[in-house]
């Protein structure tokens, strides 16, 4: 029986503890197949990249990452060179001698991974073979005009080819199979329909019938048990994936997924609870200088500041030192990613500091691709506008400094009165000019292809958020991702983010939520729902979430309206905080990445690969489980300082940004709440060694 070190592994919560065997992992061989493997297409890569050097570094060289070969991800992400381990460099060869193309090299990321990649069109003429091996294992039939299911199709029979000549030259070694996502589930099917001697993980990242469900706006969460889920699959023409995806679930040895809200859905959709909830991370980068995450929002700030000059030109008479940078970001959604209730509420917003005739300025931006054909042309003036006008500042600015220089050489006070003559008198009057305009700034950057149907700029035309000058909410559609190559707003996405005040991600469907995640981690406050993972995971780890920067809408257990009215209120008193309980909050915020660190999180990955193992082989793997605490799980305790939240002292109407609170500034001390934070965060995974011969209870993992 192998066995290695015991080991004592307690959850983020204190809730699921087991006492398991630390694995002889040069004793193992671990694969990961996911269609996302160096093919960049929603979130499922950003959980492959980033967890893949914690992984790596477990693992070493036997951690493989499976995917499908596309010529330019090879050229550009990935180095070819010769597998090390003897069982995969035969499989690798025996597959390419039997007409397969399989392409082997080091993917180009952090941990730089082993990847094996087929190419899916070389291996097409096998299609209708491996339609009949698939009908043959599971009775599920794929219609030929479904090109994309087709494709998994042949990326699952090779998985499963290839996963069979490794167990057959592996020796002693036991294989250990991740699949992600129905779109890898055929290789898992193939493989237990063979019998292969491989331990299996089926993770599922959101379930397929319940993304379609949420974006057709149907009640979803509160009718979870009375869905007819055969028919709905049926009427959405997915029924065969639908089919794949759930014998994947009930084929795995072990099935998790990404969050609790996640498990509850896959319990009523697919018909299996997760033996494991395992939470995304990410890869936490710490800067040596304690406060640089705050230097850099402050640089990346007065970029988007340049932009805001160009866009409002001819009507801006706010102050931008007390304007903030609200911004949503993601698929384009409308529904699922709440921008409906945003826009909504941002509404509301506008009335309210109207009516407290507050001088804050809110921009929102919006980040959802949408069909353009091009930038908006009054956009592109904008920014060429504040250009100019900087130019010849910058013109006079050096005229003025010269006879300055010259009038103090001499000894001699100049004559303010002539230092600047008439010519450099017209050229500042034409500038002033050239700044006047006649319509109001536009509400997008682009030039939308579907304008008049458009759910956003619909939503903007009837709340009447047209960016006049009496709103106090000003917003900015950009239907296209950031690139730091564009002329218009040259910043890449992390650089945009550090560079706002909040992100805002009220969702109606988001099984985990990277983009609150990613704010969090960059010391960036966010909103975010109970429907999300990431939101469940805050509010059972974190005591004050809202002290952390992490506001919470509850879209579950209210009506939208009521929901609404909560998102108002969360985004009118991040208005009345001053500039320092800003700071004081951003602080907060960037010490929860712990939490979100693929370091600690990854042990839910272990644990799954743990349980894969005693399941598939029970003879030479055992996991021994004790119960869970009884006691309430950890949560990162409530600060200190008095007031408990940013938001707890304010005044009734908002403040200016340079309003500073003595009284919290003698009450919060950063070290010592930090210092605290740092010991909790670290004492729910602190590994102990269990006491030899001593009994252990068995139990099921809960979450």
């Amino acid at each position: 029986m192998l066995r290695g070190r015991s080991l004592s592994v307690t959850s983020l919560s204190g809730l699921p503890r087991w006492e398991v065997e630390e694995l002889p992992v040069e004793e193992l061989l671990l694969f990961e197949v996911a269609w996302e493997v160096t093919n960049k297409v929603g979130g499922i890569y950003t959980v492959i990249q980033t967890k893949a050097k914690t992984t790596a570094d477990e693992w070493g060289d036997n951690y493989f990452l499976i995917g499908p070969y596309f010529e330019h991800n090879m050229k550009t992400q990935v180095e070819q060179c010769e597998p090390v381990n003897d069982a995969v460099r035969r499989a690798v060869d025996a597959m390419n001698k039997h007409g397969c193309q399989v392409h082997f090299g080091r993917w180009l990321i952090e941990g730089s991974p082993y990847v094996v990649l087929f190419d899916i069109g070389f291996s097409a003429w096998n299609l209708d073979r491996w339609k009949g091996d698939l009908w043959e294992a599971c009775s599920v039939g794929i219609p030929y005009h479904d090109r994309e299911a087709n494709d998994m199709l042949i990326f699952g029979s090779l998985t499963a080819w290839f996963l069979k000549e490794v167990t057959d030259h592996a020796d002693d070694k036991h294989v250990v199979a991740q699949f992600h996502e129905w779109q890898a589930g055929i290789g898992l099917i193939l493989s237990r329909a063979r019998k292969l001697p491989i331990a299996t993980i089926f993770t599922t990242h959101a379930t397929l019938l319940g993304r379609y469900l949420c974006a057709a706006n149907i009640d979803f969460y509160n009718h979870l048990d009375k869905f007819n889920i055969d028919k709905e699959a049926g009427e959405r023409q997915i029924y065969h994936r639908y089919c794949m995806e759930r014998a994947s679930v009930h084929c795995a040895h072990v099935f998790t997924t990404v969050s609790e809200i996640t498990a509850i859905e896959a319990e009523h959709m697919l018909k299996r609870k997760p033996d494991v909830v395992t939470p995304n991370g990410l890869n936490v980068k710490k800067f040596s200088a304690v406060h640089e995450f705050q230097n850099l929002h402050a640089m990346y700030k007065a970029r988007i500041q340049d932009f805001v000059r160009g866009h409002f030109y001819g009507h801006l008479d706010f102050d931008l030192e007390k304007t903030l940078f609200l911004f949503i970001a993601g698929r384009y959604e409308f529904s699922n990613k709440g921008a409906d209730i945003f826009l909504e509420s941002l509404s509301r917003l506008n009335f309210l500091l109207r009516m407290h005739k507050s001088d804050v300025t809110v921009v929102v931006f919006f980040i959802m691709p949408a069909k353009t054909n091009n930038f908006n042309v009054e956009t592109l003036k904008g920014q060429a506008v504040r250009k100019q006008l900087w130019d010849i500042a910058h013109s006079v600015k050096e005229k003025f400094g010269k006879k300055l220089y010259d009038a103090l050489l001499r000894g001699g006070i100049p004559d303010m009165n002539n230092i600047l003559d008439r010519d450099d008198l017209t050229i500042m009057k034409r500038a002033i000019f050239s700044t006047q305009r006649q319509s109001l700034p536009p509400v997008t950057t682009h030039n939308m292809i579907d304008d008049s149907t458009d759910p956003i700029l619909s939503t903007i035309r009837r709340i009447g958020l047209f960016n006049n000058r009496t709103d106090r909410v000003k917003v900015i559609l950009h239907p296209e991702f950031l690139s730091s190559t564009s002329p218009l707003l040259p910043m890449d996405y992390e650089e945009f983010v550090r560079g706002c005040h909040l992100g805002v991600f009220p969702s109606y469907y988001e099984p985990w939520g990277y983009t609150p995640a990613e704010c969090t981690v960059m010391g960036i406050p966010s909103v975010t729902t109970n429907l999300s993972g990431f939101g469940c995971f805050m509010q059972e780890h974190v005591a004050d979430p809202a002290a952390y920067g992490i506001y919470i809408v509850d879209r579950r257990f209210r009506s939208p309206d009521d929901s609404c009215n909560q998102l108002t209120q969360f985004l009118y008193g991040f208005c009345k905080q001053s500039r320092r309980q800003r700071i004081i909050q951003r602080n907060r915020t960037e010490r929860l990445s712990d939490l979100l660190d693929w370091r600690y999180l990854g042990r839910y990955y272990q644990h799954a690969r743990h349980l894969t193992l005693s399941r598939a082989f029970p003879d030479k793997f055992h996991v021994e489980l004790t119960s869970p605490p009884t006691t309430e799980g950890f949560k990162y305790p409530r600060p200190s300082s008095v007031p408990p939240s940013p938001s707890g002292s304010q005044a009734s109407s908002p403040q200016s940004s340079d309003v500073e609170d003595e009284v919290e500034d003698e009450r919060y001390d950063e070290e010592k709440e930090a210092e605290r934070d740092r010991l909790n965060i670290k004492s729910p995974f602190a590994l102990s060694h269990i006491p030899r011969g001593k009994k252990k209870l068995h139990g099921e993992y809960k979450n």
